[in-house]
């Protein structure tokens, strides 16, 4: 049997805050960062279980699955966060990882009442994505007992989908439903019961490691460089830029006029400088090497 609410770790009161609203600012602001401080340790213990599940989240990618973050409240906006920022770094379509919130768009900026709690609204969900075996489906509750993210995972499961079990306390139903439970233990929150604090931290950070691994095991970085950034703006054109300058070695100047050739894609103006080719055979070159720069470059 799992540990009742009151009972679970993210749910305890901290004596060492009792006093803070007495506190001056700077005080209870010390306070907050020695507490947020923590935070890694508490992630670097969960590691070995966040590496298992990103192996199987990056090779059901591959084979051609999507990634599915599930999630309530604040695990919720977190959750569409990451997989939003997916496509501008790594130029994925909008589809391949998606962040899935109780209540809807709405509960983005808006707390939707109950929303956790409706356990159905959160199987339909994942029928409604038409989760299969090459997906992966993230749950994320900070208790670990949320209906909605419980029953989402659950379901996946059912269906063949890999899946993943975030939570901030041990032993939870949202562990027990998933193929691997990753249990981030950040104890009480110096707002008792806060958990968008140290636990919503930690999510963060979990969530930061599973997107970022997964792409680049999927090849979608060349190095420490986000070769498929989408250069959108001057920024990540100036960016885009030096990824072409910085890989070639070529010439700021030449780097940016093929990058401009190469219609922005960064991946094809190294081949083409590298190759000495035009651009519709660099991309023959990469598409030839499943659209991975280094085996482009490899080969070459």
């Amino acid at each position: 049997m799992t540990q009742s609410l009151a009972a679970l770790a993210t749910e305890q009161s901290d004596p060492r805050y009792s006093g803070i609203d007495t506190l001056p600012t700077e005080e209870i602001a010390r306070l907050m960062n020695a507490a947020d401080a923590a935070v890694p340790a508490a992630v670097g213990r969960a590691v070995p279980a966040i590496s298992a599940a990103i192996d199987g989240i990056a090779g059901r990618m591959t084979a051609g699955g999507r990634l599915l973050y599930v999630g309530a409240g604040t695990s919720g906006r977190l959750a569409v966060l990451d997989a939003s920022e997916c496509p501008p770094t790594y130029g994925t379509h909008p589809d391949l990882v998606q962040g899935i919130i109780a209540g809807g768009e709405v509960a983005l900026v808006r707390s939707v009442e109950g929303a956790e709690d409706d356990a159905e609204a959160g199987a339909a969900v994942i029928r409604e994505k038409d989760a299969g075996p090459l997906d992966s489906v993230v749950g994320i509750s900070a208790s670990g007992r949320a209906p909605y993210v419980v029953a989402a995972v659950a379901e996946a499961r059912r269906r063949g989908a890999l899946t993943v079990g975030l939570a901030c306390n041990t032993g939870t139903p949202l562990g027990a439903a998933a193929h691997h439970a990753i249990e981030v233990v950040v104890g009480p929150e110096i707002v008792t019961g806060s958990t968008r604090l140290k636990a919503g931290t930690a999510q963060k950070l979990v969530l930061n490691m599973i997107s970022t691994i997964t792409m680049i095991k999927t090849g979608r970085t060349y190095g420490n460089h986000m070769v498929d950034v989408v250069a959108s703006n001057s920024k990540l054109v100036d960016r885009a830029a030096r990824m072409v300058a910085d890989i070639t070695g070529a010439p700021a100047a030449r780097a940016r006029e093929v990058l401009e050739d190469a219609g922005r894609d960064v991946k094809t103006a190294v081949v083409m400088i590298e190759r000495g080719v035009g651009a519709d055979d660099a991309r023959a070159v990469l598409a030839a090497h499943g659209n991975r720069l280094a085996a482009a470059l490899r080969d070459a």
